[in-house]
């Protein structure tokens, strides 16, 4: 299992490059100048020219590409900010934990809420309360998060003034987002489990526990939730990847102080150094949460944890070779 986990860790370094490489050359085809929106138009082309060689933006792009990695892996310097002149770096560092507290606030709403409605679906198959959950399911799937965080918005914070309408002064502050943000993962979690659930169901060992006389509840709860909610396992560490640009959207509407308002601030500036390295910190974080969800994965399930456990390939070789001698 460690030697997988090392693997998998390695494997992460040119999935970063070949983001980074990508990041890169999307900036170099999109238009727009950053030196014109920073200055205006009350500067000459030659002034332009000269801010332009001082950013490096009229560099090659394989020397401005190699100039970014070298500073990132010699110096650990990620970029200044084009608008703030403050270190990228140190601002993503500030903000991340606002998105990283929203994603998990909402992922944790979102399979506290989808997990038990796939179930009730999937035991009540064919009835009113299973289509009545399918419905409700592909209305939040469907439903756009922006209209539905306005929604929110219009009426509890102006109409009832319930809950802020923006920041996280207190706990109140991230109700709302939260919330916006889980109820399509919530649908989609809901979905992937009532297909699983229905499918395990009906498997043979589920029907001898039936005919031993367990109850119910024993069956749906101790033999085919167990097998039904870990291919859900990968599901959510998909959506989590998704939240995490989800919550771009919802910070925004929300004035959060997360990475979402600083990315699309940086969007809108043509800020460079800023897009790059909010575009890696995130895919880096993607990247980890998938191999905690691979690790969670095969925690849970006994099969592949007896594929990255017990003898070493070496000793299963040896043990081959004495079943075939003793044959």
């Amino acid at each position: 299992m460690l030697r997988y986990i090392i693997r998998r860790l390695l494997l992460m370094i040119p999935t970063l490059l070949g983001i980074t490489l990508i990041i890169l050359m999307f900036i170099m085809v999109t238009p727009g100048d950053p030196v014109r929106i920073m200055l205006g138009t009350q500067y000459s082309e030659e002034e332009m020219a000269i801010v332009r060689e001082d950013l490096g933006l009229n560099k090659p792009f394989l020397m401005r590409y190699t100039s970014y990695l070298g500073n990132i892996f010699l110096h650990g310097d990620f970029g200044t900010s084009y608008r703030t002149k403050a270190p990228v770096l140190g601002e993503i560092l500030q903000r991340f934990p606002y998105s990283l507290m929203l994603c998990s606030i909402s992922m944790l709403l979102a399979t506290g809420i989808g997990i038990p409605i796939g179930i009730y679906a999937a035991t009540h198959q064919y009835t009113l309360k299973d289509n009545a959950a399918i419905f409700a399911s592909l209305f939040c799937v469907s439903m756009p998060s922006f209209w539905f965080a306005l929604l929110l918005i219009q009426l509890l914070c102006v109409s009832l003034k319930i809950f802020p309408v923006a920041g996280v002064a207190d706990w109140k502050g991230w109700i709302l987002p939260a919330f916006t943000l889980a109820l399509g993962y919530a649908a989609a979690i809901a979905r992937q489990m009532r297909s699983n659930m229905l499918e395990v169901i009906r498997q043979d060992y589920v029907t001898t526990a039936r005919a031993k006389g367990q109850s119910e509840m024993i069956v749906r709860y101790r033999h085919a939730l167990k097998n039904a909610v870990i291919p859900v396992i990968m599901t959510i560490g998909g959506i989590f990847g998704m939240a995490l640009g989800g919550s771009l959207i919802t910070e925004t509407i929300f004035s959060l102080p997360g990475l979402g308002s600083y990315m699309i601030s940086a969007l809108t500036a043509r800020d460079y150094p800023v897009i790059q390295t909010c575009v890696l910190f995130m895919s880096a974080t993607f990247s980890v949460v998938l191999l905690l969800t691979d690790i969670a994965f095969a925690i849970v399930d006994p099969r592949i944890r007896a594929q990255y456990g017990g003898k070493t390939k070496k000793a299963r070789k040896r043990d081959q070779r004495g079943e075939l001698r003793s044959a």
